[in-house]
């Protein structure tokens, strides 16, 4: 494989010329950041080889490539004969690359010798490549890039896509279709140099002790879970004997520790995750307010959201986990609601940590459209609420920390598998056995497309009645032999942030050449970044399979690498 010096010396690189609406400018922005690569909105007096198109746009002359995207019929269409077919039968659009769920308007096309996205049901073609004049090549794709990635941050993905990663998959397509038309590219992928991928294992604190909850409504689905549910369980081989038998003297335990006279087996919670993840770093979300139910909408939320502890009581635990190397962040009750009543709630947090940076995930993942507006005003440092309590997947459809388009500079960490949501009958109901084959599918996913998975264990998901330790333990180990790097959800972000901090600028230096420069003010001790250099093939082909290959070269703070570009004033 070519050095990369001698690869930047043989091969110029795109700069990709964007023509959209003004009121799709800030989802553009947010998309190029996820889709690292020099790109610009496209300048009447400059000559671009690529050019991407979203809707209708002014004749584009002399590029090598146009990309149009639109879900509706388009003059180009019509100029150049283009027989449409209306929407598709599905909402489903196949590649090479895999499924991708489309949720705007779609358009199919006539004839598919030159297709390489087809509709699942029907068949009809949704994408295709056209030999232009000349080196020239068109492509045309039936749904609106940029209404999909605004969707897909604003509203997210149903239950039924939840394991499609799509935002991750309409990158891909992209880079395949540049990389298919013999159109050098480079990027910045969304993994640390280094390592394969970032893992985030987060813990919600909800019951840190049974002691407190008396005869309510959690110690009833205790009982209920750990006398029949266990049964059932091992009747249908979904629990072992050993594990049945600890539930069940868990409940014979059980008003000991009401009397005090024995060991309160939901406590202690942290030496039990410090044991088990052995100084991997790792985030502990907790409530600051105790028998509060909080708000939801215009009402107050159900009285079993709230916790029968507050943070303050945990001081000492915190103390602890801190001292491991882990974060503690905030279990939000009102803070997706009120930007007041969250300055409360980060500031009790702040005042127990010592820490002046706090993240928040909400309790049972309230949310709305103003939460990330409603957030950074409150003053937190990042979101990790974004996910499924029914299911596991990718709701923002990205394994990659975003930036919300209602905020300026709060990201959101979302959060992918939570084991309630994999365990819990109601919900995926899937056998430890089950669940750890979904988990390291995740993992295949993160590892493909970069970016980091986010992982949700509860606080008593260790102790009866859900042993669900087993399952945890090999997901970890899983993801210590894929080469991921272990990261609080705190410098998950940062990283990120430092990624996004990356600027593609036009060289004074280099003519026809722009600077890839890092800020200088990232955090010294996380993981280094690397420039992807996809080599220059004329395969003709868009196909998923890999025909583009790269080398990567690693960027540190202060690095500047001069990228030499095809395009022309």
């Amino acid at each position: 494989m070519s050095s990369p010096q001698q690869f930047l010396a043989k091969a110029p690189f795109q700069m990709i010329g964007v023509i959209a609406d003004p009121a799709d400018h800030e989802v553009v922005r947010e998309f190029f950041e996820l889709f690292k690569t020099p790109w610009e909105f496209c300048s009447t007096n400059r000559h671009y080889e690529v050019v991407l198109s979203a809707g209708e746009s002014r004749n584009i002359d002399n590029a090598q490539l146009v990309i149009h995207y639109s879900g509706r019929k388009l003059q180009q269409d019509v100029r150049e004969g283009v027989e449409s077919l209306g929407e598709p039968s599905s909402s489903i659009f196949c590649h090479a690359l895999g499924r991708i769920p489309v949720y705007g308007n779609t358009i199919t096309f006539e004839g598919d010798e030159d297709g390489f996205l087809f509709d699942e049901e029907s068949r009809r073609c949704a994408a295709y490549r056209v030999e232009g004049i000349g080196e020239s090549a068109v492509v045309r794709v039936g749904y609106d890039l940029f209404s999909e990635i605004r969707s897909l941050l604003n509203i997210g993905q149903p239950p039924a896509n939840a394991a499609i990663p799509a935002l991750d998959l309409h990158i891909a397509l992209l880079r395949d279709i540049i990389t298919g038309c013999g159109i050098a590219l480079v990027e910045i992928p969304p993994v640390p140099a280094g390592y394969e991928c970032v893992a985030c294992l987060t813990h919600d604190v909800d019951h840190p002790s049974i002691r407190l909850h008396g005869l309510d409504h959690t110690t009833a689905g205790f009982l209920l879970r750990a006398l029949f549910g266990s049964l059932v369980d091992t009747f249908l081989g979904r629990m072992g004997i050993r594990d049945a038998l600890k539930n069940w003297a868990a409940v014979a335990k059980l008003p000991f520790v009401h009397f005090g006279v024995a060991k309160d087996f939901w406590r202690d919670f942290d030496d039990r995750y410090l044991e088990l993840e052995k100084g991997l770093p790792a985030t502990f979300f907790v409530i600051p307010r105790k028998d509060y139910a909080g708000k939801r909408g215009n009402g107050s939320a159900p009285a079993r959201r709230a916790a029968r502890y507050e943070a303050r009581e945990l001081a000492d635990t915190i103390c602890r986990l801190r001292t491991n190397s882990c974060e503690v962040g905030l279990h939000g009750i009102d803070a997706w609601l009120d930007s007041s009543n969250g300055r409360e709630e980060l500031e009790e947090v702040r005042r127990l940590t010592g820490v002046p940076e706090v993240g928040v995930r909400m309790h049972w993942l309230y949310y709305d459209e103003k939460s990330p507006s409603t957030l950074e005003k409150a003053g937190a440092s990042y979101d990790s609420t974004i996910g499924y309590n029914e299911t596991v997947g990718y709701r923002a459809g990205t394994t990659q920390v975003y930036k919300p388009l209602e905020a300026e500079q709060l990201l959101e960490l979302p959060m992918h598998a939570m084991d309630t949501a994999l365990f819990y009958l109601s919900y995926l109901g899937l056998s430890p056995t089950k669940a750890i084959v979904r988990l390291r599918q995740m993992v295949d996913t993160v590892v493909q497309y970069g970016g980091c998975v986010t992982i949700n264990w509860h606080d008593r998901s260790l102790s009866p009645e859900r042993l669900w330790g087993s399952c945890y333990r090999e997901l970890i180990d899983d993801l210590k032999s894929r080469g991921a790097w272990f990261a609080t959800a705190g410098q998950a972000v940062a990283w990120f942030r430092k990624r996004r901090s990356v600027n593609f600028e036009e060289s004074v230096t280099y003519p026809r050449s722009v600077r890839a420069k890092m800020s200088a003010n990232c955090t010294a001790d996380l993981p280094g970044l690397r420039m992807r250099i996809y080599n220059q093939l004329k395969s003709g082909r868009i196909d998923g399979c890999g025909s583009a290959g790269y080398v990567d070269v690693a960027i540190s703070e202060g690095t500047e690498l001069q990228i030499p570009l095809n395009v022309r004033d």
